[in-house]
């Protein structure tokens, strides 16, 4: 009897939170909130693969950590993502003194 965890909870789990922040993103008005729903839904993202990595059946040519090594990419691109994105939000909230995502509708100077 294998005591693993199904690969199908994996994909529920990743499925909800995927959800959860895409609903975070459309109905959220705050910058940084929208910013953390975004990383909810690349971590969902990350979920995926690392589970599909470990169930999965590997190609010969294909080196043993694959699925872990491209969740590591997708971490590197969301820091980058969210360094460029605060810094997006704090030059928005100098300019008119709000992190609410509806203001933002000027990019003239």
């Amino acid at each position: 009897m294998s005591r693993d965890i199904p690969l199908n909870w994996f994909l529920y789990f990743a499925a909800a939170s995927f959800s959860i922040g895409l609903m975070g993103v459309l109905l959220r008005r705050n910058a940084i909130a929208v910013l953390m729903a975004i990383e909810i839904m690349l971590n969902a993202a990350n979920v995926n693969l690392v589970a599909f990595w470990r169930y999965g059946i590997p190609a010969p040519n294909e080196g043993a950590l694959t699925g872990v090594m491209m969740a590591v990419f997708v971490i590197t691109i969301a820091a980058a993502e969210v360094a460029v994105g605060i810094g997006l939000i704090l030059l928005c909230y100098r300019r008119w003194q709000a992190a609410d995502v509806d203001r933002f509708d000027s990019l003239s100077g």
